[in-house]
């Protein structure tokens, strides 16, 4: 008979914030009794999730990703974007020696150079200045065919602010006299991370075969047209910039955004010979480069290799003998996995996981509960077995719904949590846990 556990249980709330301002607050405007009981109750504190305090330059907004990496790592780690952005401001990065190599084979064997990414501010994913960063060394090693291929935000910036980063761009290649912008396409098709494979066919075959649904004489009209057809820049349709721009076999492909978990599937999609997610037609292999390690079996040259994290909270109860579990929705499973545990994709010693799939829907202010319902079904089951001793869970609704900007669906969602919260502090209860 296996020994019950005192388990412990840490929940994750995504995108669950704390402000004073009630106007377009959904957590303020949302009945949340659990929520509200629990703060009567027990001791509870804020911490700040954004600039230095998780390895972020300056004021730079945090995010999934870099929470779950600095919960996992109790310490402060230094991102990606904080990696990337320095060297470039001191030059190093314009010395990287594996975009240089990736240029230097450009020249060598004819071939254009292909740079693909998401183009804002925001920092989450990318940034623009490393698209600049990139624009630049191809310069300086005398590129003769550059070509952009870019994907709108509208999420982790204002849905409708497009425009001002693509004449930044713009601006750029003007200055320098080098690069074209061929295709433009909103990160909802590009930048997929729940195996939506259509949406991530209609990005490949745009940038991949030069075949959009629409055609616009600049990525400026592109947008502009996307408005008028009543899209954010979110989800800008596929539409190619003056006349289409093929791939050939063996030009260089590098892929500008940082961030692993929407950065997998189109990469995928490019480089497997085994690719399953659609049909490709003829596949036409490339000279892929990923900014950062997105998957360390993809086995592609990065110019930015993962730093190992060591002693992370899931190594460090692996060595103790402790157990563990991982439960989230697919939206939210490389966060409760691959970054807390400092990206390391595989499970350590003595570490489950589940998965729950998230709804297919369109977007999640349709079903703004999402699958918080079947998710906490199932962690009631894995908290009354007393298997582990310790359970990670993550609710992705105020997240994943918050980002759609609808207050409405955001308030439902919010509540949805709430419920949620409730049901599971109920089971914890019942076996003397704690939470």
């Amino acid at each position: 008979m296996i020994a019950k556990k005192q388990t412990k249980l840490l929940i994750i709330l995504d995108g669950w914030g704390h402000s004073d301002v009630v106007e377009n607050n959904a957590i303020a405007q949302a009945k949340t009794p659990v929520w509200d009981q629990f703060n009567e109750d027990f001791p509870h504190s804020l911490i700040s999730t954004s600039g230095k305090e998780v390895g972020l330059p300056g004021e730079q907004m945090g995010n999934s990703e870099v929470g779950h990496l600095n919960l996992g790592a109790g310490r402060v780690v230094k991102q990606d974007f904080t990696r990337i952005h320095n060297e470039i401001k001191n030059g190093d990065f314009l010395r990287n020696p594996i975009l240089k190599n990736s240029l230097e084979y450009a020249n060598d064997n004819n071939k254009a150079v292909h740079i693909m990414g998401l183009l804002s501010d925001g920092g989450v994913h990318s940034h623009e200045e490393q698209i600049h960063a990139m624009l630049e060394m191809t310069k300086k090693h005398e590129c003769k065919e550059v070509y952009l291929h870019i994907f709108v935000d509208g999420r982790d910036c204002a849905q409708k602010s497009a425009k001002k980063y693509i004449q930044t761009l713009e601006d750029k290649i003007s200055e320098i006299g080098i690069g074209e912008i061929a295709s433009v396409i909103g990160r909802y098709f590009s930048m997929d991370r729940d195996n939506r494979w259509a949406r991530v066919r209609c990005a490949y075959e745009l940038i991949a075969k030069g075949k959009g649904k629409f055609l616009a004489q600049s990525a400026v009209d592109a947008i502009d047209m996307a408005y008028e057809r009543g899209e954010t820049d979110e989800f800008v349709q596929s539409t190619v910039i003056k006349a289409p721009t093929k791939i050939k076999k063996g030009d260089v492909l590098i892929f500008m955004n940082y961030r692993a978990d929407r950065a997998r599937q189109i990469t995928q999609a490019f480089f497997d010979e085994n690719f399953q997610g659609f049909s490709r037609g003829t596949f036409v292999p490339t000279q892929f480069v990923c900014l950062t390690e997105y998957k360390k079996d993809f086995n592609l040259p990065a110019a930015y290799p993962s730093t190992k994290l060591n002693n992370v909270l899931g190594k460090y109860l692996s060595n103790l003998g402790m157990t563990q579990l991982r439960i989230a929705e697919t939206e939210k499973y490389a966060h409760v996995t691959f970054f807390l545990n400092g990206g390391v994709e595989s499970p350590f010693y003595g570490e489950d996981r589940v998965l729950i799939p998230s709804p297919d829907v369109a977007t999640y202010d349709l079903k703004p509960e999402m699958s918080a319902f079947e998710l906490t079904d199932e962690l009631v089951e894995h908290i009354e077995s007393q298997k582990y001793d310790l359970i990670i869970c993550n609710f992705a609704n105020t997240d994943m719904v918050g980002h759609s900007g609808k207050l409405d669906a955001a308030i439902k969602a919010v509540e949805a949590v709430d419920a949620c919260l409730g049901i599971v502090y109920q089971a914890m209860h019942e076996i003397n846990g704690e939470m």
